[in-house]
């Protein structure tokens, strides 16, 4: 749901070691370059009474189904719903790790609706723009060899969650980037990307 907001969201997506938060990172570094307020935003948000219970279930603490635990990840950001729209009426620039296309992605991958995903998100504040920072699962692996949580460690989960934000990605609010590319080529396409939207208005 829209608001006549001044500020700007900005969302991080795609697989884990994807190099989400380094980009989003860059991002910042040019937006307040700009002259524009700008703040980072991470998802899960582990500092959250529901994020404690995210966290637990990932290291293997709780046992909950699959939906069970893409509700788990919706209530967190809706624990930070407020906080988001205050800064976007302000004219802040968020750039969020990570928001409502994961919940998408990693539940469609393991059987649920995407349909509903999406639909119990509706009234979270929408992303300007998603960039799908693109990479194989198979790189995911490499790059992050050990402590891997139970989602980081099934290569056949990771295959079907790349096709999820591959399907995602059609959208006209989307950009897909390739994220194995050297660091400084992927944060020249987000910055053309991110560009436009950054425009006075």
């Amino acid at each position: 749901m829209r608001s006549k907001r001044s500020g700007l969201l900005i969302a991080f997506e795609g697989l884990d070691q994807s190099g989400k938060q380094t980009q989003a990172e860059l991002l910042r570094e040019y937006v307040a370059s700009e002259g524009r307020a700008c703040e980072l935003l991470s998802f899960p948000d582990y500092d959250t009474p529901i994020g404690t219970e995210i966290r637990k279930a990932l290291d293997g603490e709780r046992e909950y189904a699959a939906d069970v635990m893409q509700l788990l990840y919706v209530a967190n950001r809706y624990e930070k719903r407020g906080g988001i729209e205050r800064a976007l009426d302000a004219g802040t620039v968020l750039l969020c790790d990570r928001y409502l296309a994961s919940s998408v992605a990693y539940g469609e991958a393991q059987g649920l609706d995407p349909a509903w995903l999406t639909d119990i998100q509706r009234f979270l504040p929408q992303p300007d723009l998603t960039i799908l920072l693109d990479i194989a699962p198979e790189t995911a692996v490499e790059r992050k060899a050990s402590g891997r949580d139970r989602y980081e460690r099934d290569l056949a989960l990771l295959s079907r969650v790349r096709m999820s934000y591959h399907r995602q990605a059609g959208q006209a609010s989307w950009t897909r980037l390739d994220g194995e590319r050297p660091k400084g080529a992927v944060s020249a396409g987000v910055i053309a990307a991110a560009a436009t939207r950054l425009a006075p208005r």
